[in-house]
């Protein structure tokens, strides 16, 4: 695909107030694109991504399995086969949970995130990531350690903007108030947010908003579960059947089927594919 074209059929939105612009879609890298999975069907899907317009890849230093091997991965895929498109791309990554054993290897101390941002550019062979998040609060170490390192990590040019994820309301609030303080370009909030999972309703949307942040929700399909996969039988080769993976058949209960169906058959009906009704409903 031509790349006037590739762009053309992508929308993009600012991200919060900032100047940055991310594609309506992302292709995040949680699952099945660690060591456990094939390498040509991680590539096939990073670069249909970006050939239809997706610019905009996460990550995370926990994200495979097992833990790393997606940066890998994707380190991999970019230097074969992206390397001289790396300017038309937002790469994002984060940090918070456990990657190595001892007491630094995971949260959010000044140890671990100033740690784990090195190695992470040491996997994927990139100078900077776009976005860097912290991927979730730490009630035991001091807010103010945790932001001043998200601050020095751009300031020393290894990322250019900071991220939050998960983070509630009030936890948003103060840390937006160092960030201001520290001039911090913090521009984006990842939360989980579907048709089946819609907690972030009752008052973090309108904080993040109000905190003038852009909102950028991991999940929109539910791991699978609002496609057509599961709406009869738990297939052999989906996410759900696999040993490891946050989707697990247990989940896949009489209840969650039935309500998938219903959301299907309300697709049906409007000629659409329920991964489309899922889509088009979140976006």
């Amino acid at each position: 695909m031509a790349s006037s074209e590739k762009y053309q059929n992508m929308v993009y939105r600012r991200c919060g107030d900032s100047g940055l612009f991310l594609p309506l879609i992302s292709l995040g890298l949680w699952h099945s694109f660690g060591t456990n999975d094939k390498y040509e069907n991680s590539k096939d899907l990073v670069l249909t991504a970006f050939e239809n317009g997706i610019t905009h890849f996460d990550l995370a230093n926990n994200y495979g399995p097992p833990p790393g091997s997606a940066e890998k991965r994707f380190g991999q895929i970019l230097s074969k086969e992206l390397k001289a498109h790396r300017k038309e791309m937002i790469i994002s990554t984060k940090a918070g949970h456990l990657m190595w054993e001892g007491p630094y290897g995971n949260w959010g101390s000044r140890k671990h995130i100033l740690t784990s941002i090195d190695e992470s550019l040491e996997r994927m062979g990139l100078d900077y990531v776009d976005v860097f998040y912290h991927h979730r609060p730490d009630i035991d170490t001091r807010l103010e350690e945790t932001v001043v390192a998200l601050d020095q990590v751009v300031k020393s040019g290894k990322a250019l903007y900071v991220g939050l994820s998960r983070y509630p309301s009030d936890y948003t609030e103060k840390a937006m108030k160092i960030f201001r303080e520290l001039r911090t370009p913090v521009v984006v909030h990842q939360n989980s947010y579907s048709m089946l999972k819609r907690q972030i309703e009752r008052n973090r949307i309108a904080k993040i908003s109000n905190s003038k942040l852009g909102l950028v929700a991991y999940s929109p399909l539910a791991q699978g579960l609002l496609t057509d996969k599961y709406l009869e039988s738990i297939p052999r080769t989906s996410r759900a059947a696999k040993k490891y993976g946050a989707l697990q058949k247990e989940e896949i209960n009489t209840k969650i089927v039935k309500k998938l169906n219903n959301l299907n058959e309300i697709a049906l009906a409007k000629g659409i594919t329920l991964a489309q009704l899922a889509l088009l409903w979140i976006l």
